[in-house]
């Protein structure tokens, strides 16, 4: 297993890391504490929850994984808070109040003394980052928070916060989680260079653009007994399974084939060979899963197959809204319009 700076930190993570959303809702205790126990034995050291996946359930199944296999100190446990955990005006955003509370019943959940890195899981830009900003750095000195993080922050925004960080000697941001996978490719504009430049880890979410990439779902042909991504990737504005996503399939299978993978462990390890990507999050269902997703860590494309790719779908394209909360956070940063809920 390869090894890479979690930005610009002196601590070493996997290329490859084990995200747990599944837990609970997809996949029962004893399945989830073999992945954990199988990831942890094949060299994965990087674990991804957050207190909203199953209302909490996926931070107790990964406490639980980590309290019996004894390796807690073995892996860098990541967690996120800010979206909404309950009917109360306060049991969601990023102000003091909750996250405070948040924190405090992660700890109680994960079943340990720390987190590794706590990532500010949405926007709140409501609170003021000062306050945000504050409140983390009272829980990084009282040692329950490490690093911080963001997930699906907007450029401006995050370089705000690094900037007001270094003003103040607040805790500056270490890694970001945006999504990025074959069917969308447009943080290579603008938020990859970014995050280069100033030592931030890219650990992106959704690598195999929520199933349409693991070759399961083909033109033409019915959907597989027990998989349902045709009705669900249509939710919420999603567009996921679409023509041009069934289309793009057509052209990356052949490429897997030649190379003797899967399509899944095809993109996994195209994401893996992206510039300034740092350890994509595969969030398997099963131990076969984490399986594939293992065995993409060894796969090393050549500059050809990089290229046929690049002709696939162009450098910064895409053909999906794989992240429809991303681009409403981008939006509102961008232009002044209303976040909304979330």
């Amino acid at each position: 297993m390869e090894y890479r700076q979690l930005g610009r930190t002196g601590t070493r993570v996997s290329k490859l890391c084990l995200g747990t959303m599944n837990f609970v809702l997809s996949t029962e205790l004893e399945e989830a504490k073999r992945i954990v126990d199988e990831a942890i034995d094949s060299g994965v050291n990087f674990i991804d929850t957050a207190d909203v996946y199953a209302r909490g359930g996926s931070e107790e199944f990964t406490g639980i994984a980590l309290k019996e296999n004894g390796k807690r100190d073995s892996v860098v446990l990541a967690t996120k808070a800010v979206a909404r955990m309950g009917d109360g005006p306060n049991d969601h955003g990023a102000s003091r109040y909750h996250l405070t509370r948040a924190v405090e019943m992660s700890l109680r959940r994960l079943q340990t003394d720390r987190i590794d890195l706590f990532y500010l899981h949405i926007t709140d830009i409501t609170t003021p980052l000062d306050e945000i900003l504050d409140t983390l750095d009272v829980l990084v000195k009282q040692g329950k928070i490490l690093y911080i993080g963001t997930s699906k922050w907007p450029v401006p925004l995050f370089m705000e916060l690094l900037t007001m960080a270094e003003k103040h000697g607040w805790p500056r941001t270490v890694a970001e989680q945006p999504p990025y996978n074959l069917t969308d490719r447009r943080i290579e504009w603008e938020l990859v260079w970014a995050c280069m430049r100033h030592g931030i880890a890219i650990v992106p979410f959704g690598p195999l653009a929520g199933g349409i990439l693991s070759g399961v779902y083909r033109k033409g042909q019915p959907t597989p007994e027990g998989h349902h991504f045709k009705e669900v990737g249509q939710r919420d504005g999603h567009n996921r399974y679409t023509e041009a996503t069934m289309e793009l399939v057509e052209k990356l299978v052949p490429l897997a084939e030649a190379r003797g993978c899967s399509l899944a462990e095809f993109s996994l390890a195209w994401l893996m060979q992206r510039p300034g990507i740092t350890s994509p999050i595969a969030g398997p269902r099963t131990v076969d899963h984490l399986r594939s997703c293992v065995a993409a860590c060894d796969i090393e494309l050549t500059q050809d197959e990089l290229d046929k790719v690049d002709e696939a779908i162009e450098p910064g394209g895409h053909i999906t809204n794989y992240c429809t909360l991303y681009d409403r956070m981008c939006r509102a940063v961008n232009t002044g319009e209303p976040l909304g809920p979330f």
